[in-house]
């Protein structure tokens, strides 16, 4: 758990994914189309990966992933951040996190 809470410290959006997994490209993809830059941690490319995994799993992440936390405020998985989409809150969650200024919402 301190490893993921370091990782994701003074970081506006932090995404652990894994690279074959499709659900994580495409909160990658949504998280990116507002023009934000998040910190992307591929766990099955990383040393100590199954242990973040098991973290992930801790904070109730359930698949494991994606895991999303923007402003080093856990918001979830793909589900969470879809429904934060379809409801226009992603965008406030992104510019009160840092991770972008402007969004003209078109």
């Amino acid at each position: 758990m301190d490893t993921v809470t370091r990782l994701v410290a003074e970081k506006p959006v932090v995404i652990f994914s894994k690279s074959n997994c499709c659900m994580s490209y495409s909160v990658k993809s949504l998280i990116c189309s507002f023009g934000a830059n998040p910190t992307v941690y591929e766990i099955d490319n990383i040393p100590n990966g199954q242990n973040i995994e098991r973290a992930l799993l801790q904070l109730g992440c359930r698949p494991s992933v994606p895991a999303v936390f923007i402003g080093e405020q856990f918001i979830g998985g793909a589900n969470e951040v879809i429904r934060l989409n379809v409801q226009n809150k992603l965008a406030h969650l992104l510019i009160t996190a840092g991770a972008i200024f402007i969004w003209s919402g078109k």
